[in-house]
């Protein structure tokens, strides 16, 4: 059977952390050549800096050849059925590395692809994000295990995936959005049973205040993600008073680090300069995109 990884509960709990040790050793110098030989094909279907960087020169980092191609090239479900672009990828690559829109697009992929096909951001799920995101907790507090997590704002495809992998880890993750903003209820439901046996939860409130006190981490994303931004104008007026900034970091622990997907918005969800505030760990952040991503294609070619 072919591993994927297309939503963050692909992966049991009890093995999350050993991806990210991993990324943490490959950042610190190991080496490895599983990908030596070997092809990793990257589609995406929408912009990206960070994830298209990242599986690049993680793919080089493992000895493989990454090939990349723009959704022009593709036209993933539109130019040829996605069925018979995953035949042909598997054929001629050894990982399949996709963003595109609807989840169901990716799961369709994968249903016809005889190669490991890893989601690198749909509409419902981040999960590579939140690989790198619970690598940069542990590196900053020791361990996601125990650990007060706030994430204010909308309750995205980053918070849901967050959500899973937080808990997962044992950590307890509150997530603060404005009504009709809030993290699905089925999947704070699936993240609470995802984290059962290591005693993680994941509980959804409206107050931005209430989510960072005693919050180890605060982190936020942007208000408008990509294809929303239709909604920018009504957004821009529902998410007032969710904006991250050195007043709410103070109401937090006294150690609080924040953090931050990347790209932000400045004077939208975080105030000018936070990402240069000492208490951000935003790029150390964007960094661990390339060790955990690095780290999770070595055990999907390896499983």
């Amino acid at each position: 059977m072919v591993n994927h990884f297309l939503k963050l509960s692909d992966i049991a709990p009890e093995e999350i952390q050993p991806i990210l040790d991993r990324a943490i050793a490959l950042k610190a110098g190991a080496t490895s050549n599983a990908l030596a030989g070997k092809s990793v094909a990257i589609l995406f279907e929408k912009p990206s800096l960070r994830t298209k960087l990242s599986f690049w020169v993680g793919s080089e980092k493992l000895g493989g050849n990454p090939v990349h191609f723009a959704p022009e090239e593709i036209g993933l479900g539109k130019r040829e059925p996605v069925a018979d672009v995953a035949q042909v990828m598997s054929r001629m690559s050894d990982i399949a590395v996709i963003r595109t829109f609807e989840q169901s697009i990716i799961e369709e992929f994968a249903k016809n692809a005889s190669i490991p096909v890893i989601n690198a951001l749909t509409d419902a799920e981040h999960p590579c994000q939140a690989l790198a995101d619970t690598q940069t907790i542990t590196e900053q507090l020791g361990s996601v295990k125990g650990a007060n997590v706030a994430f204010i704002g909308d309750g995205n495809n980053v918070a849901v995936s967050l959500a899973y992998a937080v808990a997962g880890l044992g950590g307890r993750l509150t997530v603060a959005s404005p009504n009709g903003y809030a993290v699905a209820a089925e999947d704070i439901e699936g993240a609470n049973t995802y984290g059962t046996v290591a005693g993680g939860s994941v509980k959804q409130v409206t107050s931005p205040q209430e989510a960072v006190a005693n919050a180890d981490i605060v982190y936020t994303d942007v208000w408008t993600s990509m294809g929303q931004e239709t909604e920018t104008a009504k957004r821009l007026v529902d998410f007032d008073g969710y904006q991250v900034n050195p007043a709410l970091l103070d109401q937090a622990s006294a150690n609080v680090k924040f953090m931050h997907d990347l790209p932000a918005h400045p004077g939208e969800e975080i105030s000018h300069g936070l990402l240069y505030d000492s208490r951000s760990v935003a790029f150390d952040q964007a960094e661990n995109r390339l060790w955990a991503q690095a780290a999770l294609m070595e055990k999907l070619i390896q499983s």
